[in-house]
């Protein structure tokens, strides 16, 4: 028996009435069947798209015949000659809507199980757990498919662009060193080195840096990053990241190169024109105005911080707070008068989830301010805030009081959840904002001592050296972000090119001697051979590919992704070891805690 040769003319997506009359092979799945009795018309999909297969008794009893079997899902080659479709029956919807192909031979050359659910609808209800089980079977849907699609040409573009700019594309290694970046390391134990274990990287930090001191001067890498920290809908375990440095560089001129690829990948990809200029925030600002150093430009309502006038009002809870060296702050919801007091409850039970205690509210009407807190404002009082607060009639007034950053954090997550509900944020728009002057430590409450806000390798501004004995939390370090409708996208720094101001922030991070050497030993010794000033940034390519395909869900942009409890369902992961590999890895596990050992 002749094999049957599949191998295809066109993809499903080609065929147009220009090629009526050509003779063409087509493969792929069974999307839909219909029988109309004497006819059976089949949608055949692949990657590209969907063309209609028709099986006509009077061209082939026999093919005909067999056709009737056929399944949703199940693999097949047709040989055939395109014609045009009835009159009356052509679809819109598709690119192929106006022909069909008529069956003259074909194989089935893969049966299907019925699958666990909907691949034709490309809208499906399926649970995600049940989706990522059979991720091979969802990547299927167009849905999907497209957003791979979507990160092939950013990919594409990526490389393209930056190989424009003279830069090298190098990979760095996967097994590395375990050094304090942030967030968990997910470590690989050694054979060959018994109780001696790699780590894979949080980021190709270090080793971009070593590339800058081995004189590569321009450097870019879209790197496998890992990090064993809580997940969230905008967080894997591990993801992808644009991995960029330079050497002999200013702030300038990194952010007039990440414009100009960010220009370049948004009309490529989604044909969107970004502004010339991206706005820039100072980091406290930020906090100040929105709660948060992410905020989401998209639609108004900052945060309006009202200490002066709350201190001597009559209302206890606000004035008592201001006296333990709290906050207050409030928020406008433009034309909220319809706002109602159960929406109103439903916002305040919200930021209970923060610490908040609750919320305070005043509707703004046309003869003064309706609330049950009115009572405890003067007429001046209430003239301040409407004032500062720039409430016009019709307007809601949402108050908050307590911790400065409780009061943050909670009214950041309000401003979002009231924009989202109240259909406040423009669609089919992106913000992008940079933010910068960040402080270069933050306090560890828990360990009592100083850590980095971003990683130790970043710079301080120089005028603000004086402070690293005296008041190293006032410092400002070199640091930037990158934020686009309210996700951060991408961070980076002016890198410390100095191997004694290195080791000073390494000191002021509780490391003594012994611990800088054995963490940081080879890398204080290559600052020494002759280090260029260089910066660089990176950029989360999930997060970024998630924006221009306007998901909530990063997973909906991964390939293979793992769920919030970092599983991978298909593959069954983590999955258990057995006694002898941990035994060749001199392993020797606790058998309360590893029961199956």
């Amino acid at each position: 028996m002749t094999p049957f040769d599949y191998r295809r003319t066109h993809p499903l997506n080609a065929l147009r009435p220009s090629d009526i009359g050509k003779q063409v092979t087509l493969s792929g799945w069974v999307h839909r069947q219909r029988d109309h009795g004497g006819l059976i018309f089949i949608d055949l999909r692949d990657r590209h798209g969907i063309t209609q297969i028709i099986f006509d008794p009077e061209i082939s009893k026999e093919d005909h015949e067999k056709a009737s079997i056929l399944r949703l899902e199940w693999v097949i080659s047709i040989k055939g000659k395109v014609r045009l479709r009835g009159k009356g029956l052509t679809n819109p919807k598709l690119p192929t809507g106006e022909i069909e192909v008529e069956v003259h031979d074909f194989a089935i050359l893969s049966q299907a199980k019925p699958p666990p659910f909907s691949i034709s609808d490309d809208h499906t209800n399926a649970h995600e757990e049940l989706r990522l089980k059979y991720r091979y079977l969802d990547l299927r849907r167009k849905n999907l498919s497209e957003k791979l699609a979507l990160r092939h040409q950013a990919f594409f573009t990526t490389r393209k662009f930056f190989n424009d700019q003279g830069f090298y594309e190098i990979q760095t290694p996967l097994l590395a060193r375990s050094t304090p970046e942030g967030a968990r390391d997910y470590l690989v134990p050694s054979r060959i080195h018994p109780v001696h274990f790699y780590a894979l990287p949080q980021s190709p930090q270090i080793f971009k840096q070593l590339l800058m001191i081995g004189g590569i001067d321009r450097y870019f890498q879209i790197a496998s990053c890992f990090r064993d920290e809580d997940l969230r809908s905008d967080r894997q375990p591990e993801f992808t990241q644009l991995d960029i440095e330079m050497s002999f560089v200013t702030l300038e001129e990194i952010k007039i190169l990440m414009q100009s690829y960010l220009k370049t990948l948004f009309k490529e990809c989604i044909n969107y024109e970004i502004p010339e200029t991206i706005k820039a925030m100072r980091y406290f600002d930020c906090l100040e105005m929105y709660g948060t150093d992410r905020p989401d430009l998209r639609f108004e309502m900052p945060l309006i911080r009202l200490d002066s006038i709350m201190k001597n009002s009559k209302f206890a809870i606000f004035r008592d707070q201001i006296k333990q060296g709290g906050i207050v702050k409030g928020i406008c919801v433009k034309k909220g008068k319809d706002i109602s007091r159960k929406e109103i409850d439903h916002y305040t039970d919200f930021v209970k989830k923060f610490k908040l205690n609750g919320l305070a509210w005043m509707k703004k009407q046309a003869k003064g301010f309706t609330s049950g807190i009115v009572k405890f404002f003067t007429i001046d009082q209430l003239k301040a805030i409407e004032e500062k607060m720039d409430a016009k009639t019709n307007d809601l007034l949402l108050f908050a009081a307590g911790d400065e950053n409780i009061v943050n954090q909670a009214m950041d997550h309000l401003r979002r959840l009231i924009a989202k509900e109240q259909g406040l944020i423009k669609q089919n728009e992106y913000q992008f904002l940079w933010v910068y002057d960040f402080p270069l430590f933050e306090w560890n409450q828990d360990e009592k001592r100083l850590k980095s806000l971003h990683h130790p390798f970043t710079s301080p501004h120089l005028e603000d050296l004086s402070l690293l004995k005296k008041d190293p939390l006032k410092m400002r370090s070199l640091a930037y972000d990158i934020i686009i409708n309210g996700h951060e996208v991408g961070g980076g720094s002016q890198r410390i090119h100095d191997f004694k101001l290195q080791k000073k922030i390494f000191e002021h991070l509780n490391l003594n001697e012994k611990e800088i050497d054995e963490k940081f030993g080879f890398f204080i010794e290559a600052l020494q051979y002759g280090t260029p000033p260089h910066l660089g940034i990176a950029l989360g390519l999930d997060r970024l590919m998630m924006l221009l395909s306007q998901t909530e869900n990063i997973r909906d942009v991964i390939p293979f992704p793992k769920t919030q409890k970092a599983s991978d369902l298909m593959m069954q992961c983590p999955s258990k070891i057995s006694p002898s590999q941990l035994n060749e890895l001199k392993i020797k596990p606790n058998p309360k805690e590893i029961p199956w050992i």
